[in-house]
């Protein structure tokens, strides 16, 4: 069986990766189910006041790293159903999702996006839904990694449909998704 694409947004917080990802599932013509470290972790356990807390614990609600850590596992078994995703999430240097989603799927279609923004959009965007701004600066600095990735897309510069059609034409490309191979490569 043909393994199922995966496309993995990566990006700080309000640089348009749920919208980006939304397009996507409308434009593209296959379906793609979507997932987000977020709507994972509510389906997933939950734990509060857990001793082992996860770094994407956010005021109220912690989540274990086993409950975080069944993600990539997740999208393997969706993968090799031969079923698309599309994965939402902020890769931080405190953590080691990203290691554990690179040894699963190095041997995977997968096509790793880096969503980019504007800083002074990043907290525009932040205020603006939030009300407060800065999460997504301190992100920034601890996001990873900083250049491997198979496309790069601008939610500033360009629309989130433009940013959808540019990830929708390298689909045409999988020889081209080495993104996670050259990380694979690159462990220490």
């Amino acid at each position: 069986m043909k393994k199922g694409n995966i496309i993995i947004l990566n990006g700080v917080t309000c640089s348009g990766k749920t919208t980006l990802a939304e397009n996507l599932r409308e434009r593209l013509s296959e379906p793609f189910y979507s997932f987000d470290i977020d709507t994972f972790c509510i389906v997933s356990e939950r734990y509060y006041d857990a001793p082992d807390i996860d770094v994407h614990a956010t005021p109220g609600r912690f989540i274990t790293n086993k409950g975080i850590a069944m993600l990539p596992h997740t999208i393997k078994n969706f993968s090799d159903m031969g079923l698309n995703t599309i994965v939402e999430h902020i890769f931080l240097n405190c953590d080691k999702l990203l290691e554990s989603f690179v040894e699963l799927l190095c041997e995977y279609p997968v096509l790793f996006v880096h969503v980019t923004c504007q800083m002074q959009e990043l907290l525009r965007r932040e205020k603006k839904r939030t009300g407060i701004s800065g999460a997504s600066e301190k992100q920034l600095a601890k996001l990873i990694p900083q250049d491997t990735y198979d496309i790069i897309v601008d939610t500033y510069s360009n629309s989130s449909i433009e940013c959808a059609d540019k990830i929708i034409e390298m689909l045409n490309y999988p020889e081209k998704f080495i993104a996670f191979k050259n990380l694979w490569s690159q462990r220490t």
